[in-house]
């Protein structure tokens, strides 16, 4: 018997990233699932976009006061009808044999949880496609993002995450994390006892910002996050999580050095690693500008989450703060 599945989006405003997913979904091979869409207190008027999909779609709409995507998606699982809730974010575009993949594989792949890769779509713009690069890369994030082999232990994100119906409600669901609230949740699954699985043929098309500028505060704010997951989740710390912080750092000494000893060694390991960025992002592409801003994006990752990661572990590790004194925007009360 296939599973059944209800799909959970949370959302902000965004009505032409709306009107694209559901034209996505109205394209499914297997059209046996519900959609729940919370709105989170948009200001603009989302019921239009919505009612065209009515007819082809089963749709389930709730409208309720903003308090951040977490909340927005435990709101909508206790709406959803179904075994399996699935979270996409709203800005993403889905295959037509999304849903019977991940009916398959949930038969094939046991599991409590499930997730999968995201990737620019041929639509997506230059920069966009640059931003996709460099979050997926093995130069980045080592395409944990991306590819199975390439973690033993794979954290679904809410961009694209399934799991247990009975499963989230035992676990209680999102925490009242503003951000890193996905991975929260896979560590809490961990600690729990359920297993999570990375489901290689189910990927999204995400579009992420779509500016160098947003870009930067976003992954500033993942890597502020960062140390108050190791501090909710000690088990799960990697030294990994460090790398864009050292690489900060050694970016820096690597000027000092320049300026004061005269030497250029450390600089060239990052002339080294750029020329290996570019070439990489241009065999992927095959696009020479795509391959010149994903150097830029890669930059601006690395040192935006490098200082948001050294930043949140001085104040919660050497000024002894407490995360939600440190920083109370990535918080919201239950």
């Amino acid at each position: 018997m296939k599973p059944t599945i209800s799909i959970v989006v949370a959302i902000y405003n965004r009505k032409d990233e709306l009107f694209e997913l559901l034209t996505s979904l109205t394209q499914q091979t297997d059209k046996e699932f519900e959609i729940i869409i919370v709105d989170d207190g948009s200001l603009i008027d989302l019921k239009p976009t919505i009612k065209n999909f009515e007819q082809g779609l089963d749709i389930k709409y709730f409208r309720k006061d903003n308090s951040g995507p977490g909340l927005t998606r435990n709101y909508g699982a206790a709406r959803a009808a179904n075994e399996w809730l699935v979270f996409v974010d709203s800005d993403v575009i889905v295959e037509k044999d999304y849903i019977e993949h991940i009916k398959n594989d949930i038969l094939t792949i046991p599991c409590d949880a499930f997730g999968g890769a995201d990737k620019a779509h041929k639509g997506f713009n230059l920069m966009q496609k640059a931003i996709s690069y460099s979050m997926t890369s093995v130069f980045t994030t080592g395409g944990i993002r991306g590819s199975k082999k390439a973690v033993s232990k794979f954290q679904p994100r809410s961009f694209n995450m399934g799991v247990k119906k009975e499963v989230f409600r035992k676990v209680g669901g999102f925490s009242e994390m503003r951000i890193g609230e996905d991975p929260d949740l896979s560590m809490t699954l961990w600690e729990n006892g359920f297993t999570t699985a990375f489901f290689d043929d189910i990927a999204v098309y995400h579009k992420r910002r779509v500016d160098f500028g947003k870009f930067s505060k976003q992954v500033y704010q993942f890597g502020c996050a960062r140390p108050i997951l190791n501090q909710r989740h000690p088990n799960y710390v990697k030294i990994s999580f460090a790398f864009p912080t050292l690489f900060m750092l050694g970016y820096m000494m690597g000027f000092l050095e320049y300026f004061i000893m005269h030497r250029g060694i450390i600089l060239a390991f990052y002339g080294l690693y750029t020329f290996l960025v570019f070439f990489h992002a241009l065999l992927l592409t095959k696009n020479i500008s795509i391959a010149g801003m994903a150097v830029i994006s890669t930059y601006i990752q690395m040192f935006s989450y490098g200082y948001g990661f050294l930043k949140s572990w001085i104040l919660l590790n050497v000024l002894r703060m407490k995360p939600e004194e440190a920083f109370p925007h990535h918080y919201y009360k239950k």
